[in-house]
């Protein structure tokens, strides 16, 4: 078992802090494996941008912020054996493998809307220079793959500061799946707000709802908490209205994996259960996402894709068996909250409430 180093080395920095895509030529982007987590601490090398698509696939990189920027960089790795030989790539020839890259990547999971987003800007930046030689395009995509990961860790930090403005001295959260440093590029979206809250001198504490299938909150919330020096206690997914009922949560906190033009929020599965008992037990319900995480071209959350993942992943959750062999599962990814259960979403120009489109649109047009 590896040491668990301490909550600082949670980031896209490789041992040696190099930066995670190093040169084009040779590149490679290392990435914290967390299917590994809690138990190993282990680095994985992405060489290629089919290595980026199994890593998103399979959830070693996970989380809305971080698969966008995963993909950012893999459209750079994908470009990569064009300039394997002696001879440069025509600009056709470039734009055409990232185009060709980024159809790919697109196909790994279909529900994080950041992972799009990234894309497009990755194709908008590559056509945006007509004139240019292979070389320079080449050398504006890995600038743009670098400038949406710095943002993203601004974006993160802003949000942080709007959303511990929501919670108060010794307050007690709740937050479901990973929204942090784990899912973006360092700092964390509803995670994010615990960490601004306590530098900010709040004393509060945490329950992590355990997210089943795949526990990532027993896995990687849990650790990545305890790591921050926050209180943290595990539960059940089940535990959590009760602990409502009992008046022991003030505040919940989530991050999102798209949220369509009226609020409607889609993030792991589990979410809308929260938020259905947070809204009985009158538990403000918040969510915190930067604008990249917005779908404006989705009316509401019915048009939002979901995701259909593995049976395996119920019948033999790690590796053990725990359902009958031929048993009939349904295991989506994600739900969706409607925009009415939600109190407010915390992004980088502040809390958007009441949550209606109008409000979101006002939101994203303000300079």
């Amino acid at each position: 078992m590896s040491a668990q180093p301490p909550y600082e080395t949670l980031s896209w920095k490789s041992p040696a802090g190099a930066s995670p895509f190093e040169e084009l030529r040779g590149g490679r982007l290392t990435l914290i494996d967390q299917t590994r987590l809690p138990a190993e601490f282990l680095l994985m090398t992405c060489k290629t941008s089919e290595d980026v698509w199994r890593a998103i696939k399979q959830l070693s990189v996970r989380g809305a912020p971080a698969i966008g920027i995963a993909a950012a960089y893999g459209v750079c790795l994908g470009i990569q054996p064009l300039f394997a030989g002696a001879n440069r790539p025509t600009r056709g020839d470039l734009i055409a493998a990232v185009e060709k890259t980024a159809a790919y990547l697109a196909t790994s999971r279909p529900t994080a809307v950041n992972l799009f987003w990234a894309l497009d800007r990755m194709k908008a930046r590559a056509a945006a220079m007509p004139d240019a030689e292979s070389d320079r395009i080449a050398a504006a995509l890995m600038s743009e793959a670098k400038t949406i990961h710095d943002e993203d860790r601004l974006l993160c930090r802003r949000i942080g500061r709007f959303g511990a403005n929501l919670i108060k001295d010794g307050d007690t959260l709740l937050t479901h799946c990973n929204a942090g440093a784990l899912a973006t590029a360092d700092y964390g979206t509803a995670l994010g707000v615990f960490y601004a809250a306590q530098e900010a001198g709040k004393k509060i504490s945490v329950y992590a709802d355990e997210t089943r299938p795949l526990l990532q909150g027993a896995r990687l919330t849990a650790w990545e908490l305890a790591a921050h020096g926050i209180d943290v206690t595990l539960i059940c997914d089940s535990m959590a209205a009760m602990l409502m009922r009992r008046k022991k949560i003030d505040a919940v906190f989530v991050g999102a994996d798209r949220i369509a033009a009226n609020g409607d929020v889609a993030n792991k599965i589990g979410t809308y259960s929260v938020a259905v008992a947070a809204r009985a037990h009158g538990v403000p319900f918040y969510v915190a996402a930067p604008f990249s995480t917005f779908d404006l071209t989705l009316s509401d959350g019915s048009q939002i894709p979901i995701e259909q993942r593995d049976p395996e992943e119920i019948r033999r959750g790690f590796g053990r068996q725990t359902a009958p062999d031929g048993i009939k599962i349904y295991n989506p990814a994600f739900d969706v909250t409607p925009a009415e259960l939600v109190s407010g979403i915390v992004t980088e120009k502040g809390v958007i409430t009441p949550v209606d489109a109008g409000e979101i649109r006002r939101f994203i047009q303000t300079e």
